[in-house]
């Protein structure tokens, strides 16, 4: 069963999608992950975008501890819905809409965005599913850059065994790290 693991919504389960689509991120990824945001103070009042959001688990996990608005973007209907659940649940423990969910194509999402003008993300999860290749990947990621705030964090999820993506110009990695058969790539908005 996964879990927020802390802040105001901490040990509040998390309804987990069925069937081998999806990859939760293990409770040792995440505790590491969100450590390393929280010392780069990248979580209060962030503005969080969950791309491939799964069951959403990273998005709750930010909105329990500190963000301001968290989007989760989930194409499959099954997955969606439960990013739906998650996002009630943690609403509910923190008394405000905090989170929403964005049933869409990442890209379709991230055309609508950029043309809009208006979102400036500050932290952006990616967990993209195994099949993605390296070339759509990096595409969403040249698409993501415009609607990066100067500060931006993007942390990238990815198995051991993908390859480190092509970073587009507009963003640059700063650190990486493996946990087991779990590789994270941070990155930010290059200069």
């Amino acid at each position: 069963m996964t879990r927020i693991i802390a802040g105001v919504a901490g040990g509040t389960p998390l309804a987990s999608v069925p069937g081998t689509l999806t990859r939760p991120t293990t409770d040792r990824v995440k505790e590491a992950m969100f450590s390393r945001l929280e010392s780069m103070d990248a979580l209060a009042g962030a503005h969080v975008l969950d791309l491939f959001a799964g069951s959403g688990s990273l998005g709750v996990e930010s909105a329990s501890r500190g963000a301001a608005s968290v989007e989760l973007v989930e194409y499959d209907g099954g997955a969606a819905a439960i990013c739906q659940r998650n996002a009630a649940t943690i609403n509910d423990v923190l008394g405000r809409k905090v989170v929403s969910v964005q049933r869409s194509k990442v890209e379709s999402f991230l055309g609508r965005i950029r043309d809009a003008g208006v979102d400036q993300w500050d932290l952006v999860f990616m967990d993209p599913p195994y099949p993605l290749g390296e070339v759509e990947l990096t595409t969403a990621l040249a698409a993501l850059a415009p609607n990066l705030s100067p500060a931006a964090v993007v942390v990238l999820e990815r198995s051991t065994r993908s390859p480190e993506p092509t970073w587009p110009a507009a963003v640059e990695r700063f650190a990486e790290k493996k946990y087991g058969e779990t590789r994270l790539w941070f990155a930010e908005p290059a200069d």
